[in-house]
C-alpha cells in the first residue's frame, strides 16, 4: 500500500505540498488586499449588514474560480514544453509584479439592487465574476503552473482569499485603515519579481 493511500480507501491521497500551500495563501493574502475582489466584500457588508452567508457566498465562489484556474494552470504545464514554461511563468510573475502597483477600483453600480437571489446568492454570482480575469485568479494559474499541485495550490490560495476578505466583512473598513496598503502592494510586486526572476533563473 502507498504511503498516500488510506487503509481501506481505493483512492490516494494528494501529497501535501507545503510550500505549494504556504507560497499560494501568503501571496494571494498580500494582492487581495486593496483589490477589487475585497472593496467587493466590503461594500456587500456595507448593504446587506449579514456576514455569515457574505462570507460563506465568498468562499464558494473562491473555491469554483480558482478550481477553474488551478485546473488550467496545470493543463498549461502539461502541454507547455518545459524551457517554454520557464519563460511563460517568468514573464507572467513579473508582468504581475507591475501590475499589483496599480490600485484597484469598485463599480458600485455593480452591486446595486436588491439581492434577487438572497444575500448568499448575490454574493457568490458578484464575488465569482469580480474574480474573474482578477489578479488572484491569475495568480493561482500562474502558481498551479509553477508547482504541479494545483489541489494545494487552489487550497492555498483561497485560504489567502479568506484571510483577507473575512475580516472585511466584520470589520468593515476599520481592517483597511489600520493596513498600509501601498506598502503591502509593494510587498507584493517584490515578491512576484523574485518569482518571476527565480523561474527564467537557468535550472543546473
Amino acid at each position: 500500500m502507498g504511503k498516500d493511500t488510506m487503509p481501506g480507501s481505493l483512492f490516494p491521497l494528494p501529497e501535501f505540498k507545503l510550500e505549494a500551500f504556504l507560497v499560494s495563501t501568503g501571496i494571494v493574502a498580500l494582492a487581495e488586499m486593496g483589490d477589487k475582489t475585497q472593496l467587493l466584500a466590503l461594500i456587500l457588508a456595507a448593504r446587506f449588514r449579514k456576514p455569515w452567508p457574505i462570507v460563506l457566498g465568498i468562499f464558494v465562489a473562491t473555491v469554483i474560480n480558482h478550481t477553474i484556474a488551478g485546473a488550467v494552470g496545470a493543463w498549461l504545464a502539461s502541454v507547455v514544453g518545459l524551457d517554454m514554461l520557464r519563460w511563460v511563468l517568468g514573464g507572467s510573475f513579473i508582468a504581475m509584479a507591475a501590475w499589483m502597483l496599480v490600485p484597484d477600483t469598485m463599480d458600485d453600480e455593480e452591486t446595486s439592487g436588491a439581492p434577487r437571489f438572497g444575500v448568499f446568492g448575490t454574493t457568490v454570482l458578484a464575488f465569482f465574476l469580480a474574480e474573474m480575469g482578477d489578479k488572484t485568479q491569475i495568480a493561482t494559474v500562474m502558481l498551479a503552473a509553477q508547482y504541479h499541485t494545483w489541489i494545494w495550490v487552489v487550497a492555498g490560495t483561497t485560504t489567502g482569499m479568506m484571510l483577507a476578505d473575512a475580516p472585511v466583512v466584520w470589520l468593515g473598513d476599520k481592517i483597511t485603515k489600520l493596513v498600509p496598503i501601498r506598502v503591502v502592494h509593494v510587498v507584493s510586486a517584490i515578491i512576484f519579481a523574485v518569482l518571476g526572476v527565480v523561474a527564467l533563473w537557468p535550472q543546473a
